[in-house]
């Protein structure tokens, strides 16, 4: 899961540059364009959209954006403006045309998200001033700017919202061959030995996921130097691994334990995603950002309309024999 010490150590290996940026290649196409023009007409970029997963790289993407149109970031995340003047603050004293990066949008409190309409589409913001019958509203003009909104549940984000932003950019998961050069160019920027073998060894199990990808590498960094001779090798992954408990497929414990509850506690399903996530002592944001997203692209679970439901392929990874009532479904 992202915390602030994971994006401290990420930030020396972040790319800087569009060209830099490993996969989501259609993406880095569109955005080179978009980019280019507003850069050569002198405007601000049309407002930008991300979703997708954790740890695809939105948060690196929009600095990027900053790097390529020349102008400075200013970063916050929805629940840190808990009232409209806290926007109003941050607004005011940005530069022009610079970009204004907010994770978690789907989390903005409603009076903040309507004063942002405005600053979107006017780049001005209501303000009232006084009170009772002589409180009156004025408009406070703000520098041109590029809101780039970031967020994994794009479908909490209210429509007013959403229809405001010019550029909509779907991240997904990551193939294993973009996902092993992000760990041989990360092993290069950190002075990390590693073999071809190993490296695409790793990608395998790194959940589709540059940020998973980097931690395991320096995890296996860890294990190169204290139980091998200074060189991440296909044995040393294994090894590796063994001890993290990650699996082939990138399953650690905890998803193979989610697994395992449906299968043996709910019958293979259908099970609530409140009533799994209560069974294996996990937040339900946890398991519908974090843990489903993944297991249902590798088809281990499927969603349906009564709930969460394993697949043959999770009992074959479990070692676990299919219940008569799943056979009939599937």
């Amino acid at each position: 899961m992202f915390n602030e010490d994971t994006e401290r150590l990420d930030n020396p290996i972040r790319p800087k540059l569009l060209e830099d940026f490993q996969g989501q290649e259609d993406i880095k196409d569109n955005l080179n364009i978009f980019i280019t023009a507003a850069r050569e007409r002198g405007e601000a970029l049309d407002h930008v959209f991300l979703n997708g997963p954790p740890g695809l790289g939105k948060t690196t993407l929009a600095n990027i954006m900053a790097n390529e149109l020349g102008v400075e970031t200013r970063v916050t995340s929805a629940p840190a403006m808990d009232k409209p003047k806290d926007l109003a603050g941050l607004l005011t004293t940005i530069s022009e045309n610079s970009v204004f990066f907010i994770d978690e949008i789907h989390r903005l409190k409603p009076t903040v998200e309507e004063m942002l309409y405005v600053a979107m589409e006017d780049y001005e913001l209501d303000w009232i001033i006084g009170q009772g019958p002589s409180a009156r509203t004025i408009r406070i003009p703000i520098p041109k700017f590029t809101l780039v909104g970031a967020t994994t549940k794009p479908g909490k984000v209210s429509s007013p919202l959403f229809t405001r932003f010019g550029i909509n950019v779907r991240m997904n998961f990551y193939t294993q061959e973009e996902l092993r050069d992000i760990i041989v160019r990360s092993a290069g920027i950190l002075d990390i030995k590693i073999d071809k073998d190993a490296s695409f060894s790793l990608a395998k199990c790194s959940r589709g996921t540059p940020r998973v990808a980097n931690r395991l590498l320096r995890r296996m960094r860890d294990f190169a130097q204290v139980v091998g001779d200074g060189i991440i090798t296909t044995k040393v992954v294994e090894q590796g691994l063994k001890r993290l408990e990650i699996d082939s497929y990138g399953l650690e414990r905890h998803d193979r334990e989610i697994l395992k509850t449906i299968i043996t506690k709910y019958n293979g399903g259908p099970v609530g995603a409140e009533t799994l996530a209560i069974s294996v002592g996990e937040g339900i944001d946890s398991l519908e950002d974090f843990y489903e997203p993944y297991l249902i692209q590798q088809g281990f679970i499927k969603r349906t309309a009564r709930g969460r439901v394993a697949t043959p392929l999770a009992y074959k990874h479990l070692g676990l024999e299919l219940h008569e009532n799943q056979r009939l479904l599937f």
